[in-house]
């Protein structure tokens, strides 16, 4: 999580919205890694997560990231979700709870969907405190 939360932080540095992710292999290898750019890229897309699934998957030369391990520092919205879902992610570990668009067990549980037939095993909250204080800090200055 050390490296999701320096990777927020270059998001952060701009107008973008600090959230930082890594892929990395059962064994710890970094496959890819991201942070968000919607503003700087004017992308609707431009996601931290959907930025180091891509560089994972461009790694490792195919979509299917099974076994790997995404890492971020925001709980992942419903597009990343579905992205996750749809890359064969088996664990998604995340600090802080997005209690208005999070969907690995907030708002939805899209990683954990019974009717889907890929489920993702999720471990929520880890250094939680650190990665929902980066947020605040953001927005309280964005905020003025």
């Amino acid at each position: 999580m050390g490296r999701c939360l320096e990777l927020a932080a270059e998001a952060g540095d701009g107008e973008d919205v600090p959230v930082g992710a890594v892929v990395f292999s059962a064994q710890g290898t970094v496959l890819g890694e991201g942070f968000n750019t919607r503003e700087r890229d004017t992308d609707p897309a431009g996601h931290a997560e959907i930025a180091a699934l891509r560089a994972a998957a461009s790694s490792l030369g195919t979509w299917r990231l099974d076994g790997c391990v995404l890492a971020v520092t925001l709980e992942p919205c419903p597009m990343c979700a579905g992205a996750i879902y749809q890359s064969r992610i088996g664990h998604v570990i995340f600090g802080a709870w997005d209690e208005k668009a999070g969907a690995a067990g907030s708002v939805f549980d899209i990683l954990r969907e019974p009717r889907l037939n890929h489920w993702v095993e999720v471990h929520p909250g880890v250094r939680a405190e650190e990665c929902a204080a980066q947020l605040r800090a953001f927005f309280e200055a964005f905020r003025g």
